[in-house]
């Protein structure tokens, strides 16, 4: 069984691998599920994402992924489509085009989690992905929170049915092109690192042999995240995966500016911050970034 196990985590090595490192963004996003209409040059959606805001897309054409095989090490400056990212990130998001090239998906996305709330998007398979992956940390819920949370996989086939699930987020999701959602838990013993997700364009379970894949996929993801880790400076995160969590941090200093200045709980200060970017339709990282340079300030209920 381990030599099977193996062989399946060396396949999708080499899927990942032969990833080629061009895109072509200025395709559609394509509407079918399946390795035949949704590869490389199909999930570009042309960067438009959440009407083109901020994280929700804003990939430009041809951007370029970097090494083949395992991650390497490197910074980067880029935002979490962007796969000019090298090391870690930029191999992650290689893999998730690798899955959505090899399962019956429209996206694919991976997040990095802490049990003390930390979350940001490390990789996606495409811009319109990273709308869908930002609208989990943006409501705070979601099939990526509940997987990460109860460690083990959670199979939305058809979200259209889970509205009184999580309301804000699958009425969300489907205004974004999602039917269904796949979250698996990326974790090694006690470990968790976080959760990939895949998405479907269409309402539909995996089958058994897409759901052995899907979780071959995570096998790597946590191969990928703990090498990286490996090379990183003692106390440091890897660097390209430090700068995925950076957004983050930015939004805990605006929850407490936002605490302050509104005279509420902290709790109640997230959930002020979450509700200001999805009524404008905003990143949450860019609104914390606005109360934090001192170009936004959120005002008190009136009384």
């Amino acid at each position: 069984m381990r030599d099977l196990d193996d062989e399946r985590r060396a396949a999708v090595r080499a899927l990942v691998a032969a990833e080629p490192p061009e895109i072509d963004h200025r395709s559609g996003g394509g509407t079918g599920d399946g390795p035949t209409n949704n590869g490389a040059t199909n999930n570009g959606a042309r960067g438009n994402g959440a009407r083109g805001n901020g994280a929700r897309g804003n990939g430009a054409t041809n951007n370029r992924a970097t090494g083949n095989g395992r991650p390497g090490d490197g910074s980067s400056n880029h935002g979490p489509w962007d796969e000019r990212s090298p090391g870690t990130v930029g191999w992650l998001h290689r893999l998730c085009r690798a899955a959505v090239r090899a399962l019956p998906a429209t996206g694919a996305g991976i997040s990095v989690m802490t049990p003390d709330g930390v979350h940001g998007v490390a990789a996606v398979s495409d811009p319109r992905t990273e709308v869908l992956e930002g609208l989990q940390i943006v409501l705070g819920e979601g099939p990526c929170h509940e997987a990460f949370a109860t460690r083990r996989p959670v199979l939305m086939p058809d979200l259209d049915a889970q509205a009184s699930r999580w309301p804000g987020y699958c009425a969300a999701a489907l205004e974004h092109g999602a039917r269904a959602v796949f979250a698996f838990p990326l974790q090694l013993g006690a470990a968790r690192l976080g959760v990939l997700d895949v998405y479907r364009g269409s309402p539909g379970m995996l089958s058994a042999s897409a759901l052995e894949q899907a979780l071959t996929f995570t096998e790597v993801t946590v191969e990928a995240l703990l090498d990286g880790q490996e090379r990183a400076p003692a106390g440091r995160a890897e660097p390209t995966l430090d700068h995925a969590m950076d957004s983050h941090f930015l939004v805990y200093q605006a929850q407490g500016m936002a605490m302050i200045d509104l005279g509420v709980s902290l709790q109640d200060a997230m959930a002020r911050l979450r509700a200001y970017a999805y009524a404008h339709d905003r990143a949450l990282h860019e609104v914390a970034r606005d109360i934090v340079t001192g170009r936004l300030r959120l005002q008190p209920d009136p009384p």
